[in-house]
């Protein structure tokens, strides 16, 4: 359970994500777990992780591997790729199950995720669809408050894009019980 948000305004880029772990209706905060962090550095790309726990730990230890330290990210096309290749070692070596429901046309690699860098901000849901953003999204249990608070606040001209990202965390960690304080964000310059 959580809630993260990616926003680009006035040459910037924002991805921040909450720190609250749940298992059921058990809650983690950041104050008892050291490594609450739902962000992940890739090559010149910050990605947030949204799902289950342990997908943190896979991400890690899948893009740490040598040969895929510096994975091109800065396309559609780019991550679709990457993610193509990711979901087969989801399923050989991290054992994910990718049964989701019957009416799915694709198995899922359980997870959605932002990504954040100098080329724009991105989504990959768990079927994979990798779409680009041209202002600001969120994913997680309190989408739909992030993106309420992203809606009404992003032609604020006081706002900028790490004030608009942390915001859209806020509000959802205001009224979803799956995402808590504090959060984590971090700030790209966008290219020109």
């Amino acid at each position: 359970m959580t809630t993260i948000a990616v926003v680009k305004k006035a040459g910037q880029i924002a991805i921040a994500a909450d720190t609250l772990t749940k298992w059921g209706s058990g809650k983690e905060s950041a104050a008892y777990i050291v490594n609450s962090s739902k962000l992940l550095r890739v090559g010149e790309s910050r990605i947030a992780v949204s799902g289950n726990a342990t997908v943190k730990h896979i991400l890690d230890d899948y893009f740490a591997a040598h040969d895929r330290q510096a994975t091109p990210l800065g396309s559609v096309q780019e991550i679709f790729a990457a993610w193509q290749k990711l979901h087969k070692v989801l399923k050989d070596e991290y054992f994910i199950r990718p049964e989701e429901s019957q009416e799915d046309a694709l198995e899922s690699s359980r997870m959605d995720v932002l990504i954040a860098n100098p080329h724009g901000i991105f989504g990959v849901s768990g079927l994979r669809t990798v779409q680009e953003f041209s202002r600001f999204y969120a994913y997680g249990t309190g989408t739909d408050y992030a993106l309420g608070a992203l809606w009404a606040a992003y032609d604020r001209p006081e706002l900028g894009a790490e004030r608009l990202a942390r915001l859209a965390v806020e509000a959802a960690a205001e009224f979803d019980d799956g995402t808590g304080l504090p959060i984590e964000c971090h700030v790209i310059n966008q290219l020109a």
